[in-house]
């Protein structure tokens, strides 16, 4: 398997805060994955959801973007221009925790911040 890799002269496309990076750090410990897919997929009333899940086995054309010693992120280049510029949030409401999105390519947003949706 071959995963494209990181060019530091290349700026990173999403941010992650220091609170979003020590839960999926710890999420991809205890499940000793690889890291942590960023991905997008059609769904919901305004077009995309956004999708972070454990990395097993990444796909080969990922681009593998470190983002701390524990944390490794892989991006499908397909879902860049949907992601690029959005940072990600880990936060608590409540007894209730949650990521957070912030995307400057949303155009629109569902009701129940489940989907996005972007001008093509």
């Amino acid at each position: 398997m071959t995963v494209a890799t990181y060019n530091p002269n290349t700026t990173l496309p999403v941010s992650f805060t220091s609170k979003a990076i020590k839960h999926l750090s710890n999420q991809v410990a205890n499940q000793r994955a690889k890291g942590i897919e960023f991905n997008v997929k059609e769904s919901g009333c305004s077009g995309f959801k956004y999708l972070l899940e454990l990395a097993f086995t990444p796909a080969d054309n990922a681009i593998k973007y470190q983002l701390s010693d524990e944390l490794i992120l892989f991006i499908p280049p397909k879902v860049l221009p949907l992601i690029n510029g959005t940072q990600v949030d880990y936060v608590q409401e409540g007894v209730n925790f949650r990521l957070d999105f912030s995307n400057p390519n949303a155009t629109a947003l569902c009701g129940c911040g489940e989907s996005f949706s972007v001008e093509k």
